[in-house]
């Protein structure tokens, strides 16, 4: 009988310490849950609040984010989303230095320093910010399209300072040129 009441007890202290740490988990994670909702609710901006409360916590604690790295890229990249779609490009640059690599920080990154670089008036400062894209080694999905895109954007020795003659007018040409090529080669042909 004895013995079967120490197992008891120590059951007991164990399912107090596995309730105990579920509750800090809630508390923990509650801007998590804050955030979630908001964007569920279509409130991008309103999101940005406790996710950057979320990831002071985080920041404020390393070891929560050894602990609880799923989380931690989770918060990290939900906030580089919903900097991106809010057009906050220089906060996402800024925020993806920090961030873990499982939230695609490279990624983010890459897409911003496009996009700001889209939104330029002159070749000249949209090939800088392109260029910067491209010189970031690790934003590798971006790599290809903005070799292509600096490539189309340097002016040619042959044209004088002016942009090559062949250089696509849209990204989709960039993307997937051979579709053009397609596109022509049926243009071409005569039925009949």
């Amino acid at each position: 009988m004895p013995r079967f009441a120490s197992l008891v007890t120590v059951l007991a202290l164990l399912a107090c310490a596995a309730g105990a740490a579920l509750v800090a988990y809630g508390r923990w994670t509650r801007p998590i849950a804050a955030a979630g909702a908001a964007l569920e609710a279509g409130d991008v901006q309103g999101a940005l609040t406790p996710y950057a409360e979320s990831a002071r916590r985080f920041r404020a604690l390393p070891l929560s984010q050894r602990l609880l790295d799923r989380d931690f890229s989770l918060v990290a990249h939900n906030q580089l989303a919903a900097l991106y779609e809010l057009r906050r490009w220089d906060d996402v640059i800024e925020r993806a230095v920090d961030a873990p690599p499982a939230s695609g920080p490279h990624f983010w990154a890459g897409c911003a320093l496009f996009r700001k670089g889209a939104e330029q008036k002159t070749r000249e400062a949209q090939l800088e910010w392109v260029t910067r894209a491209q010189d970031d080694w690790d934003a590798k999905y971006n790599f290809e399209l903005t070799s292509r895109l600096a490539a189309a954007l340097r002016p040619s020795a042959d044209t004088k300072g002016t942009q090559q003659k062949n250089a696509p007018s849209t990204l989709i040409q960039l993307l997937r040129p051979e579709l053009q090529q397609q596109h022509q080669e049926r243009a071409v042909k005569k039925v009949g």
